[in-house]
Order: structure tokens, then sequence, then C-alpha cells
């Protein structure tokens, strides 16, 4: 802008697939006008976290930034939000940290690297293994021989389990009879009586597991894997720690549960345009009570706990907006 009444056109960038409009940009005080812009989110399965927590912020998002709508998609979750990410389907999505490192490496599940960086980190994500009482399964070497649900096709889930089962010396494809189901088709299964137990990698509580335990008729475990996290972090470093599902988290579960822990965090492409990254991140830290209302994850959303975590570099309109509150991620 060169003057108080000129006019300048500027055409946004191509964020994650989604062509943004053209913005007319006048002088303090005139009419501004923009096209309205579409963002979506990858999440997860409709049982899980993300699905939940990834539709509040849609909503929100919706609400405050200008001229623009914002939806959630149900996805596979980690692995699959990842690779939507690097082929622009998506705009923003979940990972734990796990994944989100291997994306960005380019190793594991993914063939190449992947142009990924964290807005923030929401929350922690927490491993269960949940077996069904009447299953014989009492620990985690129990599963050996048992019909088991790892996770859907393309999922971090999946992605640990295997990970898990393999450092006890499980091998997944031989071992057990092994299902590929997202968490509400493993519950369903379970109340079914089809499987007798199943991974699932997702905060606290998980929609799915509460109604699962709170089956009349059912009655579950969640299986304790104290003794495996220290080979996960030897294996895959200390994007793993040991986390607790405190007793009563789930119905019926009156005991505490030490199992493997690990952030969680929302991603971006790395050439998301910069004020959309630091707008994004800003109401999602700002409007957080709104959050909490959606699920209660939402609450170790804070300028603190969202800046510590991630495994890879933060987006520099993330790194701008926690900087300007005094806060250096890391």
């Amino acid at each position: 802008m060169t003057g108080d009444g000129e006019i300048t056109r500027r055409s946004f960038l191509q964020v994650a697939g989604a062509t943004l409009g053209t913005v007319l940009v006048t002088s303090p005080g005139r009419l501004w006008a923009q096209q309205a812009r579409r963002l979506s989110i990858a999440t997860g399965g409709t049982g899980g976290v993300f699905y939940v927590l990834g539709g509040g912020i849609a909503n929100m998002l919706t609400k405050n930034l200008p001229n623009t709508k914002v939806t959630a998609e149900a996805t596979a979750a980690a692995v699959d939000n990842c690779k939507l990410i690097g082929a622009r389907k998506a705009d923003l999505a979940f990972s734990p940290g796990d994944v989100l490192y291997d994306a960005y490496v380019g190793q594991e599940e993914f063939k190449s690297k992947i142009p990924v960086r964290t807005l923030l980190v929401s929350y922690a994500n927490y491993i269960h293994f949940v077996a069904s009482e009447g299953a014989g399964i009492k620990s985690m070497p129990d599963l050996r021989g048992k019909r088991v649900s790892l996770g859907a096709p393309g999922s971090g889930t999946e992605v640990k389990a295997a990970r898990i089962l393999e450092a006890l010396g499980i091998n997944p494809a031989k071992d057990i009879k092994r299902d590929r189901l997202s968490v509400a088709e493993s519950a369903g299964a379970m109340k079914d009586r089809k499987i007798d137990a199943f991974c699932w990698s997702g905060g606290l509580p998980t929609a799915a597991i509460m109604d699962l335990g709170a089956t009349p008729g059912v009655r579950i475990r969640l299986l304790d894997m104290k003794e495996i996290v220290p080979k996960l972090r030897e294996k895959f470093g200390p994007v793993y720690y040991l986390g607790l599902i405190p007793k009563g988290t789930y119905p019926g579960v009156n005991y505490d549960v030490q199992t493997a822990a690990m952030a969680v965090a929302i991603l971006c492409h790395e050439k998301m345009e910069d004020d959309v990254a630091y707008q994004i991140t800003k109401y999602i830290i700002e409007k957080k009570s709104d959050l909490v209302l959606v699920h209660k994850e939402a609450e170790h959303i804070s300028l603190q706990d969202s800046s510590v975590g991630s495994p890879i570099p933060y987006h520099p309109g993330a790194i701008r907006y926690f900087k300007e509150k005094g806060v250096t991620p890391r």
C-alpha cells in the first residue's frame, strides 16, 4: 500500500490444495473483502479423540477466522493424516509424535520425507491394550494366539501395536489372529465376542472404550506396559515415555495402568502461509475454553504445554505467535 486511499490487490497462496480467494486491502477504516476459504482437518476414526476434538476445532475456527469454513474429516488417523498433508489434500491434521517423526524423516510407513510442521502440541496420547475379562488375558504376553485387532490400516495405532508386540517377541503376522479395525469397530467386535483384545492409541477418555466398559455383560481389562516402555525408547527414541491411565478412567477399571504415551501434535504443510498458521495457532490456544466443552483433553492446551514436545520443527507462523507471547517452542 502506497497511500491512504490506495487499494492494492493480493492473491493468497494456495494452502494445502484449497485455493484462497483474492483480498482487497485498503487503508485503515476502509472495507476489505475476501472470498470464502475452505480448510480441512484430518482427524481419525469416529470413536476416537481426534475426531471429536477436531470437530470442535473446526467449528471454533469457522466462527473466528474471517470468511473461512473449516471442516473435520474422519480418516484412518495418523499415518494417513501425514500423507494427506503431504499430498495437500488436508490443511491441518492430528498425529502422535512417533508417526509424525517417521513422516518427517521418511522412515517406517513413509517411503520419502513428508514436508510437515507442527503448529502446537495438543495433549498426550496413551496406548491402550484392551482385553475381554473372559479371554484369559492378564498381561501382554498372554496376547499370543488370541484374536487381536491392532488398529485400522494406515493408523498410528497399527504402527505402535506392531512395535509393542515385536518388543515382546510376538510376531503380529504369525503369533496372533490379527484384525485391522478402528477403535469403534474394535469395541463393536468385542461386544459381539469376535475378538479377544484390541489396541488403541488415543486421549483420555476415549468414547468408544467408555461405551464398551459401560455395556451390560461386558467386562474389560487394560493391560499394563511398564516393562515395555524402556524397550520402545531404546529402539525408537524419546518420543515415547511412561504414562498413566488413572483408575476410574473407564468403567470397571478400578486400578492404575502404566503405559506408553507420547505427545500429540496438530500439524500442517511446511508451505502453509505464515499468517494462516499464526491465526490458527492463536485461536486454538486462546479459545481453549470452547474446546474443553467438546473434550476435556483440550484442558492440556496452553502456551507452555503446547510449545513443548514436538519431535519435528514448528511452523514459522506458530513460532511467531509463541514468541510474541514470550515462549520459545522446543
